[in-house]
């Protein structure tokens, strides 16, 4: 007997007792895609990962969002941010009222201008615990992908509600909208990217700068 008729002899042995030609129906598995995944705090591990990403992550209660997003803004040296029309409009009064320049995208603004602009700020479609990853589904209240590509710094609001365990969970959530053709961004912590010698080099591709605003 030659290797080849060894492994398949081997082979056939291994399957002697297979009557059910399906192997997903002959080994069932208790797991369903997009079923959350247990994990003690969803929340404290979402706010985990997001930080070691190198994102600014803040808790705040819901009512608080709009002072909490001015004064974020104020702390990071920001004197101009650009706002997608569906955002509450109490973030914007509470941005303008800090001394911020705000600016709106209809009609759309250039990528020069864009570039000119210190931040964008904007809510999100779903954050993702395990990897600390936060994804825009560009719904009236994110924007326009370049929105969140060009300004130096990205403030997003993510709701507590919002946070899911793992990607299958996030991947039903963002079916609707996978659906309607929208497009998806997934951001997992500031633009970076490093060379051979591993040197970290931020805002390459976009952001530099991801403060996470988590409203519970």
């Amino acid at each position: 007997m030659n290797a080849r008729e060894e492994i398949l002899s081997r082979v056939r042995i291994a399957l002697a007792d297979v009557v059910q030609p399906d192997p997903v129906a002959d080994v069932p598995i208790a797991w369903e895609y997009g079923r959350a995944t247990p994990m003690p705090d969803v929340l404290g591990r979402f706010v985990e990962m997001c930080e070691d990403y190198k994102a600014t992550v803040v808790r705040c209660a819901a009512a608080d969002v709009a002072g909490r997003v001015a004064g974020l803004l104020g702390e990071a040296g920001v004197r101009s941010a650009v706002l997608p029309g569906g955002l509450d409009a109490t973030w914007r009064d509470a941005i303008a009222a800090a001394g911020i320049t705000v600016h709106d995208d209809e009609p759309q603004l250039s990528r020069s201008e864009l570039d000119a602009i210190d931040a964008v700020v904007t809510a999100a479609a779903v954050g993702i615990a395990e990897t600390g990853t936060i994804v825009l589904d560009h719904a009236a209240d994110q924007g326009r992908r370049a929105l969140t590509l060009v300004p130096d710094t990205h403030l997003v609001v993510v709701r507590a509600d919002q946070v899911v365990s793992d990607v299958p969970e996030s991947v039903v959530r963002l079916a609707p909208a996978v659906t309607d053709g929208a497009p998806l961004t997934w951001i997992s912590g500031p633009s970076a990217t490093s060379d051979i010698e591993l040197s970290r080099v931020e805002g390459v591709h976009g952001p530099r700068n991801l403060i996470v605003v988590l409203a519970v």
